[in-house]
């Protein structure tokens, strides 16, 4: 649903390539007036022609995905000689917009956007994209033991008050003690070293009481991080989801990180900064060595081009740094940590049909399915904004992507259309006109999606070091970010914090302008995220226990003074 790092509007944007007016967009810190856009790409151009002739570049950027482009455009307004270098023969990392006659457009990648997601908008919006929102006009559906419930809402209503109360004090537990937890320095929490040891399946442990709960607790998990409870550090996840605005806001469609989608795909958001950098952005060149022993860094490509700069930026997950090979070495801690952090798992799907028959039963096509057999853990619609093209996006996640790779793809689509038809009651299900999936574990530039993920011990030993700069290096990618981590947004924030150290360290920008606070997105405003009186204060069921345990001792003393009072008198 989140995701990764991934996720709008009423008209479509103009295709990657186009013809585009006006001025260059407004900086994000204290820089000169921008050139108009045109100036801009001819400034580009004739800096790229002078440069390349020699190698010789002031910053050059490792990978081509949103966080790397983001830092070069930054540095391009600056008047930076930059340049980009990507391993795979097209940008966008871990967005992908895929192209054909069956589908128009689709992300098989990240594409979700929403409320506080204000960089990426503000991006998005500066290279003329609009976006659309994902539609849950008609009710959700909550698939469990065999049965569907439709509802309206984040979270699908609890009957049971015993359940209704583990529940509730679930998700207050976790806001709560994300709280507790600095989103710029998660290993400073008071208590990060104990939450750090306990993985989620331990903390959900302690905080359920009911296996009702604990089910959706790592329904929960697999969802917003495409791996499983007993694979992550409690103090992770919980910074993860502090970062993100807490549990409403991450697992929601309206006010929350799924409300939108980008008319023509997220893809573009890299296609078009790519449009503007022209020739000083090169794919199928993966970067495999770095050497900043010399006056200059020397960053050499596998197909052993070699280029010279003051300062690189890698933009790549963690763990594909390991693809690269140092001189010197890189520290002992950043070593340590590149080996430590797991990508998470996801087959992304998307099943095409006719007309978008849920419709017809009141049912947006979003779908929450607790069910360990059911292939797809979470679904929403994904139609076309002008109604074209009916489609249901499902997440295949964790455990599941790992076990259903091993499958056929029509076996899987088969699986899909199965559950699809048992979940909304409908055998239209079983008729899709078209079918598109991308299984990202297979991705040997990504390793997996959305995002890499932190096990138990590694964020207070090692997690201090993943921003820090290594000489002339300097680390973005959506993992390094603060808020909205894994999520575009993120690599935004990350790629243009990156590009602002690197003018700091040139002493073009001051020291305080590096970290800057955005301004909230006019087009997509957030509403505060509120709790009731219930929610919070009801107790949980182990104060419900307590409070029984307490009201029993206290009438079974009464009773015994009664008596005893009585039996004095007589």
């Amino acid at each position: 649903m989140p995701s990764s790092s991934w996720v709008s509007v009423e008209e479509s944007a103009p295709p990657p390539g186009s013809p585009r007016e006006g001025s260059a967009p407004p900086l994000a810190g204290p820089t000169p007036i921008p050139k108009p856009r045109e100036s801009l790409t001819q400034s580009m151009a004739s800096q790229e022609k002078a440069s390349t002739a020699g190698h010789m570049f002031d910053v050059v950027v490792i990978g081509g995905g949103i966080s790397g482009l983001s830092a070069a455009k930054l540095l391009a307004e600056h008047e930076v000689n930059v340049l980009v270098l990507e391993a795979r023969d097209r940008v966008g990392g871990r967005t992908y917009t895929v192209r054909n006659e069956h589908v128009n457009y689709v992300d098989v990648g990240g594409a979700y956007v929403g409320p506080t997601q204000n960089r990426i908008l503000r991006l998005s919006k500066e290279l003329g994209l609009e976006t659309y929102k994902v539609n849950i006009k008609e009710r959700l559906v909550q698939y469990v033991k065999g049965k569907t419930y439709p509802f309206r809402g984040a979270f699908p209503p609890v009957w049971n008050p015993i359940a209704y109360l583990d529940y509730n004090n679930l998700w207050r537990t976790m806001d709560n003690m994300g709280k507790e937890i600095p989103a710029d320095a998660p290993w400073e929490a008071p208590h990060a070293e104990e939450w750090d040891k306990m993985t989620m399946k331990d903390l959900i442990d302690k905080i359920c009481w009911t296996k009702k709960a604990r089910e959706f607790a790592t329904l929960f998990v697999n969802i917003n991080v495409t791996s499983e409870p007993h694979e992550v550090s409690a103090l992770w996840f919980l910074w993860y989801v502090k970062q993100c605005g807490g549990t409403t806001r991450i697992f929601s469609v309206t006010n929350g990180g799924q409300e939108r989608k980008f008319v023509g795909g997220s893809g573009q958001v890299s296609e078009r900064i790519m449009d503007l950098l022209g020739d000083r952005v090169k794919l199928e060149h993966p970067v495999t060595y770095v050497d900043q022993s010399g006056d200059n860094v020397i960053v050499e490509t596998l197909n052993h081009e070699r280029y010279e700069c003051r300062y690189v930026i890698s933009a790549i997950p963690p763990t594909l740094t390991a693809k690269i090979h140092f001189r010197p070495e890189l520290p002992s801690e950043r070593n340590q940590l590149i080996q430590r952090l797991p990508m998470g798992a996801i087959i992304k799907c998307m099943m095409y049909y006719k007309e978008a028959f849920w419709r017809k039963k009141d049912y947006c096509g979003c779908m929450i399915i607790e069910d360990e057999e059911a292939p797809i853990s979470i679904t929403l619609d994904d139609t076309k904004p002008d109604g074209s093209l009916p489609a249901i996006m499902g997440f295949i996640v964790a455990r599941k992507a790992d076990q259903l790779a091993k499958l056929h793809k029509e076996t899987r689509k088969r699986k899909i259309c199965e559950l699809y038809a048992k979940v909304l009651g409908s055998q239209e299900a079983l008729q899709p006109v078209h079918y598109e999936e991308k299984n990202w574990c297979e991705e040997q530039y990504s390793g997996g999606c959305y995002t890499a993920y932190f096990p138990p011990g590694i964020m207070t030993q090692y997690g201090r070091v993943i921003r820090q700069p290594v000489g002339r290096i300097y680390f973005a990618g959506t993992e390094t970010a603060t808020r909205w981590s894994g999520y575009m947004e993120g690599a935004v924030e990350a790629g243009e914090r990156a590009a602002r150290e690197v003018l700091n360290a040139w002493g073009k920008v001051a020291e305080k302008d590096v970290w800057l606070q955005e301004p909230e997105s006019k087009d997509v405003p957030a509403t505060d995220i509120t709790h009731t009186f219930w929610e919070r204060n009801l107790p949980s069921v182990s104060g419900l226990l307590k409070i029984i345990g307490l009201s029993t001792t206290i009438t079974a003393l009464s009773i015994v003074v009664y008596k005893f009072r009585g039996l004095s008198r007589s």
